[in-house]
């Protein structure tokens, strides 16, 4: 089972025509210019959470000279931490002024504004580093491809493991035929629950939205309703107005290194279907278990089983696990005909040991710097010439994030959809395909 380790493979599997990255002059010291050495100017979109890190790992060693929230308080941290960057609540606003001066933009909002706000800076030719799941819909992550592509620009989305050597073991060992072929795969995730609430009725009480909170501006292209603090700061996810529930927030991650490995960009079609513990059309189910069935992808990846769960759900104990050995709230398992792998590591233990000196060396290129800052020297030196980064928007992050968002299609109906990837629609739930991409609210546009 050997797969040759090719440029195109490093980049994601997918169509590695994005083999390219557009540098401004600025950057590239074009007659008039400051030289290669100055910094880049970087804006940032969303600022508090994980927004207030991602502008961080970016000002190690590049400028913060712009900084948009809709909530003041929320991102005093970032907005004090940087003094010097003009301040906004209204992205549209920020890139339209600043233009000329920014080179960077980094997204780090809900989900419900990842493609809008991304979309209006690369169709500026920004450089662009998007949060996961990259966006709200199917139909957003494919044109975000598209616009990278066109425009060509560096782009990543916010999968730090991506850059890491864990997931280009997973890939070494798989190609290898360490596993064998692989049938099965099994992700699970203790979100929702203990992380946020779900099964939830819209609140009927309207308390007065807090002064130092735009709301119009937090709803961006979603329908209007009146504010309450269960969906802002942190609650939104379980919302499907706002949100992707818990296979938006964490599938895109614990989906990598798999969706790589398995190559699953290369399936045309694949059929999935849900079960769960029923939803009211405001937020997601309490507890989910969604399975995807992939064809075979060439001669040799054979047909595979893929089964997520969340809320509380997890997979069957396989029978290599060790009595003593938990599976704990998190966790991942493959199942190769040869051997099964249990959160990295062969199970039994004494068989990783026993097949450890056989394994294979690595040949898959290592990402330098120090994790957590792997992502953003990636981006970083993809800005300015080097390899594109492994989940760029067109190769790796779009198609990644449209199969981790065809399961929440399956949460909106009891049958198994068969679904056609070229074309982004069910052939046979034709009222599923409404959810490819919703109508944005007066005012919002990608």
């Amino acid at each position: 089972m050997k797969h040759p380790v090719s440029r195109r493979v490093f980049l994601g599997g997918a169509a590695s025509a994005f083999a390219f990255t557009f540098v401004p002059g600025r950057v590239l010291g074009a007659e008039g210019q400051p030289p290669a050495s100055d910094k880049l100017n970087v804006a940032g979109i969303g600022c508090s959470g994980k927004g207030a890190s991602d502008v961080g790992g970016m000002a190690s060693t590049e400028n913060i000279v712009a900084l948009c929230d809709i909530d003041e308080n929320y991102a005093a941290g970032t907005f004090d931490r940087f003094p010097q960057a003009r301040k906004f609540k209204d992205y549209r606003v920020m890139l339209q002024e600043m233009e000329k001066q920014i080179d960077v933009v980094t997204v780090s909002t809900a989900d419900h504004s990842h493609a809008p706000a991304s979309m209006m800076a690369l169709k500026m030719g920004k450089h662009c580093f998007t949060q996961k799941p990259l966006t709200y819909s199917i139909f957003e992550a494919r044109r975000l491809g598209e616009m990278a592509r066109e425009k060509k620009v560096a782009t990543v989305m916010g999968i730090q493991g991506h850059c890491g050597d864990n997931q280009r073991v997973l890939c070494e060992w798989i190609w290898a035929g360490v596993l064998g072929p692989v049938r099965e795969l099994h992700i699970w995730t203790d979100r929702p629950g203990r992380w946020w609430k779900q099964g939830l009725e819209r609140p009927k009480e309207t308390p007065p939205c807090p002064p130092h909170i735009d709301w119009n501006l937090w709803l961006g292209p979603a329908p209007e309703r009146p504010y309450h603090p269960v969906y802002h700061p942190s609650s939104w996810r379980g919302w499907w107005d706002f949100g992707t529930g818990a296979l938006g927030d964490i599938g895109c991650h614990a989906l990598d290194g798999p969706f790589w490995a398995l190559k699953l960009a290369e399936a045309k079609t694949f059929e999935v279907q849900a079960v769960h513990s029923g939803h009211n059309g405001e937020t997601y189910p309490n507890w989910s278990v969604i399975t995807y069935e992939f064809p075979a992808r060439g001669e040799l990846l054979p047909p595979l089983k893929f089964v997520w769960y969340d809320g509380g759900k997890t997979a069957e104990r396989p029978k290599e696990l060790e009595p003593d050995r938990q599976l704990n709230d998190n966790g991942q398992i493959i199942v190769g005909d040869k051997a099964t792998l249990f959160n990295g590591r062969i199970i039994p233990e004494t068989k990783m040991k026993e097949m450890q000196p056989g394994l294979p060396r690595p040949t898959l290129p290592r990402i330098p710097d120090a994790n957590p800052e792997r992502v953003y020297g990636e981006f970083k030196r993809a800005i300015r010439g080097g390899t594109p980064c492994g989940a760029n928007f067109p190769d790796f992050a779009g198609p990644l994030a449209e199969i981790v968002l065809a399961g929440n299609l399956a949460l909106r109906t009891p049958k198994k959809i068969a679904w056609d990837v070229a074309a982004m629609r069910s052939t046979n739930v034709p009222e599923i395909n409404q959810f490819v991409h919703r109508e944005y609210r007066k005012g919002w546009t990608l």
